[in-house]
């Protein structure tokens, strides 16, 4: 027997047992939770894919597998054949009549049960906490998401060419950087794949990078993660209104799948996808930063600067706005990277762009024109304090058939929130990375 085979039935996922009412099936998986009554035992399996209800009768399995069905702990590992019923109250709208159970490993008594936990005790048991209903939707939902990007990019002839984890550099601020010792020389983990993804854009014209980003923000708030995983397109040729395009296509496409493919975890999430529906259409609203700015100032509660960059109450009243994402283009030059390319009718302001998701869920994209003459970029790296040697690499990319360019980066943890409806990001990742938290 191998681990797909039992009792002569290849395994079968519960996310496709529609596909096989009125035959018999072999499913492995946990015991998400049972009642019994009488001679009935109601069995709920999990495999990761879904939950489904199985019967269990005394008299219709062997005598040994309704007393292991009786014996069975919570998270305890199981293999049963059965046959896949049509039962439009039960989940999933099949159930199965099992004719064998086998208990593969009885679990000692689950410490995550159905009464309250606090967040710190989740959090110490994440690895566990994934089990959940919610947990598992999220994840799926991540998973579809990644799935998603990754086609949308494959179908617009944008190659994936993945940047560094190991930078001798910064790319967005000195002061957030982790810094490692890497043979004896200091070298900092990235807080961005962007530089190199220009220098590949280069070579193969559209590119995106897609991995995880490190930041030492010292931050507690909901939209922070130390580790979190970004993706980065970069194209040869792009202006700022290319960019624009290009990001509002690739978010509103995202939202459409997962509605198409994902509707049993947004229902399990409880999430109002007639608030996602507007994001599926484009284009988004788009506003400049001084007619953001003037919002702020007439509406905000008088702690916008203008001059200034937004901060999450800023960035939740702008979203609040709009029924879908609202692009925020052309900023202060002192508030934004030197990377950015200057705007020729204004030298104050960058091409740049910020894309503020609708429900308070904040900036989930950053992108921008980059700057792609020799000169203004050696000006902009002099005024920001910066090393030239180290930029040495980068600024070849001026010297060398240098040509307009444009990107942005996606905080994938950010976007899953979003369209989960989910408060934090640490739901969002697996296993997540903040402020004094490394466990698990």
């Amino acid at each position: 027997m191998t681990e797909q085979f039992f009792r002569g039935l290849e395994a079968t996922t519960i996310r496709r047992l529609k596909e096989h009412v009125g035959e018999e099936v072999l499913v492995q998986g946990w015991l998400y939770n049972k009642r019994g009554k009488g001679k009935l035992q109601f069995l709920l399996v999990r495999d990761g894919t879904g939950i489904v209800q199985a019967v269990a009768a005394k008299g219709a399995l062997p005598e040994e597998c309704f007393e292991a069905a009786k014996a069975m702990t919570q998270e305890s590992s199981l293999r049963l054949t059965g046959k896949v019923v049509a039962d439009e109250r039960a989940p999933g709208g099949v159930e199965i009549q099992p004719s064998w159970i086998e208990e593969v490993h009885r679990s000692e008594e689950y410490p995550i049960t159905k009464k309250e936990h606090g967040t710190a005790f989740l959090m110490e048991h994440r690895h566990l906490w994934l089990r959940s209903k919610k947990q598992t939707a999220v994840l799926r939902i991540r998973d579809e998401i990644i799935k998603a990007i990754r086609d949308f990019f494959y179908e617009r002839d944008f190659a994936c060419v993945d940047s560094p984890m190991f930078t001798p550099n910064a790319c967005e601020g000195t002061t957030t950087l982790f810094r490692v010792d890497y043979f004896g020389e200091p070298a900092f983990l990235t807080q961005s794949g962007q530089l190199y993804a220009e220098a590949t854009a280069m070579a193969l014209g559209r590119v995106y990078c897609f991995g995880p980003t490190f930041r030492a923000e010292k931050s507690k708030t909901r939209r922070h993660l130390t580790e979190f995983w970004m993706v980065e397109p970069e194209a040869a040729f792009f202006d700022l209104d290319d960019v624009m395009a290009l990001a509002e296509d690739f978010v509103s496409t995202i939202v459409s799948r997962v509605l198409e493919n994902r509707a049993e975890e947004l229902e399990v999430l409880e999430r109002d996808t007639a608030r996602l529906e507007a994001s599926t259409k484009t284009p988004y609203p788009r506003i400049t930063y001084e007619e953001a700015a003037r919002i702020l100032c007439e509406e905000g509660d008088g702690s916008f600067v203008k001059g200034e960059d937004f901060g999450a109450p800023h960035e939740t009243l702008l979203g609040e706005r709009f029924d879908r994402p609202v692009l925020v283009h052309r900023w202060p030059k002192e508030i934004k990277s030197f990377y950015m390319k200057r705007d020729p009718e204004r030298p104050d302001l960058v091409l740049g762009v910020d894309m503020i998701a609708p429900e308070g869920y904040g900036e989930i994209i950053g992108g921008s024109q980059r700057e792609d003459d020799l000169d203004l970029l050696l000006a902009r790296i002099e005024e920001e304090g910066l090393d030239r040697e180290v930029f040495s690499w980068f600024l070849d990319l001026r010297r060398y058939g240098s040509v307009p360019h444009g990107g942005f980066g996606l905080g994938l943890e950010r976007t899953v929130a979003w369209i989960c409806g989910v408060e934090h990001l640490r739901e969002c990742i697996p296993f997540p990375r903040m402020l004094y938290r490394i466990y698990p």
